[in-house]
């Protein structure tokens, strides 16, 4: 492939890979037209597409941004948090139920988004500490200092204990 990839073969190949990535998030609307958002905004991003990323690295982000700011968009609210939050970020979750995804979706709201986005990869998508800092660009260690940070604040939503 070459340094730009080319739209039409991007959408032919990812795009209902793409579409279960949107799944994983629950609702932010109809997963088809998220699909079709996130590939309009591939269009508008192929300038910015470093060549040294794998496009499904590339597409990945995208779609993890595009959900995550949906959901936010929605203006819901964490009414789990307290209940659920010690033991959910415990460990890596690769299956997760509706009350999790309910519960993480919630918290992401109230987090900063590099904290947000490496949540998603390593409990949500089980990643290891180097894929997530390969995907976001950052060291391993900063990738661990994150996860700290939001075991913290899980802890706290749900023990209101620093």
């Amino acid at each position: 492939m070459s340094s730009q990839p080319d739209v039409a073969r991007l959408y032919a190949e990812h795009a209902a890979r793409v579409h279960r990535w949107v799944l994983r998030f629950g609702t932010v609307g109809e997963p088809e037209e998220a699909v079709h958002e996130i590939f309009v905004r591939v269009i508008e991003n192929l300038a910015r597409f470093r060549a040294e990323a794998s496009p499904t690295t590339w597409l990945y982000r995208l779609t993890t941004n595009f959900c995550l700011n949906r959901l936010r968009d929605q203006g819901r609210r964490a009414e789990l948090w307290r209940e659920h939050a010690a033991a959910l970020w415990a460990q890596p979750i690769a299956d997760v139920d509706q009350e999790t995804a309910l519960f993480l979706r919630q918290l992401w709201r109230s987090l900063d988004d590099e904290l947000v986005e490496v949540g998603v990869y390593y409990f949500i998508d089980a990643m290891t500490h180097a894929e997530i800092a390969r995907i976001v660009g950052c060291s391993e260690r900063t990738v661990g200092n994150r996860i700290e940070r939001l075991r913290s604040a899980a802890r706290h939503a749900a023990t209101g204990e620093p």
